[in-house]
């Protein structure tokens, strides 16, 4: 009884501590300054802007259909390329709005934007989430960090892991060597970039075998990152590793039918 009144207690103050916030403060859009009902929302002129992801979209990569197709269709680019994750999955297209919005809380500095950003992962990725047995972000070089101040993805797999009520791995997975910035290197170039730089912490390891795990990312561009990190996971005993990124580069052949 006593402790049921502690609960009630304790809730009811931060509720109205942030109403008062609320009142002072009104929540704004993610992406604009529109008021908004609740903090980590986005107004209704900027929603459309970010292209969601919904079905049909491919069972394998996730990557959206461009017109209806029966459920179950797999895009051209994983029947030329079979990809080595079981399955990947992502909030919204990269580009226009849903662009503005990842440079807005990864160079904006604006780690407040995560508890939404996360809702909007919960919901894309709600399969995943519950076949999964833990959450774990891809790692940064401690180089990179300290540049950058924090690891976005680091804070979107905390905000998640909140959420969902799943464990976050923090650390399991650690940047061995520096590697240069990905982002105007072709698939080939990444994946050399990349070889023998991601590894589980040894220390770790026996945390994740035989379970599976939800690798947590802001952006999937060419896969290069994310199968880095699946590779080493596997290697570690981990029994399945599937993918959950807030958006995805979409190519005219993986949306083709």
């Amino acid at each position: 009884m006593l402790a049921a009144t502690e609960h009630i207690f304790r809730h009811g103050w931060r509720r109205l501590w942030r109403s008062g916030v609320d009142a002072l403060l009104p929540p704004q859009c993610m992406l604009c300054t529109a008021q908004v009902d609740e903090p980590g929302r986005l107004c209704l002129d900027c929603w459309p802007s970010v292209g969601f992801i919904a079905e049909p979209c491919c069972p394998t990569c996730g990557v959206p259909h461009a017109v209806p197709v029966p459920d179950g269709l797999i895009c051209g680019a994983c029947l030329k390329d079979t990809p080595p994750f079981a399955r990947a999955r992502a909030a919204f297209v990269y580009g226009g709005g849903g662009r503005d919005l990842v440079l807005r809380f990864k160079r904006g500095d604006r780690t407040d934007l995560a508890p939404g950003l996360a809702a909007l992962l919960r919901q894309a990725g709600a399969p995943l989430l519950a076949e999964c047995d833990a959450v774990l972000p891809v790692p940064l070089h401690r180089w990179r960090l300290w540049r950058w101040r924090f690891n976005q993805s680091a804070l979107l797999a905390q905000a998640l892991g909140r959420a969902a009520d799943k464990p976050v791995l923090l650390g399991l997975l650690q940047r061995r060597r520096a590697t240069r910035s990905l982002g105007r290197l072709n698939r080939t170039a990444r994946k050399r970039e990349l070889a023998g730089a991601i590894e589980v912490d040894p220390g770790q390891a026996a945390a994740i075998r035989g379970r599976r795990l939800l690798l947590v990312d802001d952006v999937f561009t060419t896969g290069a990152t994310v199968n880095a990190c699946r590779r080493a996971l596997l290697r570690a005993g981990a029994a399945e590793v599937t993918v959950l990124t807030l958006a995805r580069v979409v190519r005219a052949e993986q949306s083709a039918i």
